[in-house]
């Protein structure tokens, strides 16, 4: 979807975008409905959103995304409405405090279902209406921790790392067809995630105070008072997709792309300094 072929800013595109309550899925609901276009808002508590549905073209919908006849009807109702989905942003998800040895599965289960298979679960809805179309976009909400891990936040980690993994697949595989995909990666924004979003594990184990137990502290003590605005996070999603050659990663906040140019350095270096080891795993070159 890029400028020449899809003028997003003359288009009413259909918007669908899931965790609307708060944070992210809030202010990007809030902001494509007041630039114009026609959004399908979603919340697991329906009433919490009723407010963004008097903003504009907008349809309000109850989505459980781990709930597969929840999915379905809603994306039914989104097509009972506007006939089809131009933009899937998969913006629901939650997280969990814990070193991983701390972990409890149950709640580690329960992120991998709200983060990897309820991701994936409304992309399988939406890809027959979008191949069909040859035009679409889907937004798949990342974290800069999908790309760096960060200790207290292992599982965290591993949903956001598949997320990634899943993505670049997907685009490899759905680009051809027409259809974009993006992944956002923000660092710390003040939204309500690490206060509202996520449970913490309460097994807490003493060795690792210094490492899990301070980056847990940290994430609950600077909840609030994060750099990153989801505001300016909104209009740089809108923007990201406008434009002529949408990216496939989209680092959002200062920290987030120094995070990632950190790593990058880093990764190279290693790489190097193992490359005449790693080459010599292959059979000899005839």
């Amino acid at each position: 979807m890029n400028s020449r072929n899809n003028d997003t800013s003359s288009e009413k595109l259909v918007w669908f975008i899931t965790g609307c309550s708060t944070g992210f899925g809030r202010e990007l609901a809030k902001h494509v409905l007041e630039s114009g276009y026609r959004a399908v808002v979603t919340a697991r508590n329906p009433d919490e959103i009723k407010d963004l549905g008097a903003i504009g073209d907008a349809l309000v919908l109850k989505l459980d995304v781990t709930d597969a006849a929840q999915a379905e009807a809603a994306v039914d109702a989104a097509k009972e409405k506007y006939g089809h989905i131009d933009v899937l942003v998969n913006n629901a998800g939650i997280g969990y405090f814990a070193a991983m040895e701390e972990s409890e599965e149950a709640e580690v289960r329960k992120m991998f279902d709200v983060n990897v298979f309820g991701l994936s679960r409304m992309i399988h809805v939406v890809l027959p209406g979008m191949r069909a179309r040859r035009k679409s976009f889907i937004i798949n909400f990342s974290s800069i921790a999908g790309l760096c891990a960060f200790p207290a936040l292992a599982y965290y980690n591993a949903t956001k790392f598949a997320v990634e993994g899943l993505s670049e697949a997907l685009w490899q595989e759905v680009e051809p067809l027409g259809i974009k995909v993006m992944l956002v990666e923000p660092s710390g924004f003040r939204t309500d995630w690490a206060g509202r979003s996520a449970n913490e594990s309460k097994n807490h184990i003493d060795d690792y105070s210094a490492t899990a137990g301070a980056a847990r502290r940290q994430l609950r003590d600077i909840s609030g008072k994060q750099t990153g605005d989801p505001v300016r996070a909104a209009k740089a999603i809108v923007e990201a997709i406008a434009s002529e050659n949408p990216p496939h990663h989209l680092l959002l906040g200062n920290d987030a792309i120094d995070a990632a140019l950190t790593k990058l350095d880093k990764l190279r270096i290693e790489f190097l300094g193992v490359e005449k080891i790693a080459r010599a795993a292959d059979f000899p070159r005839s």
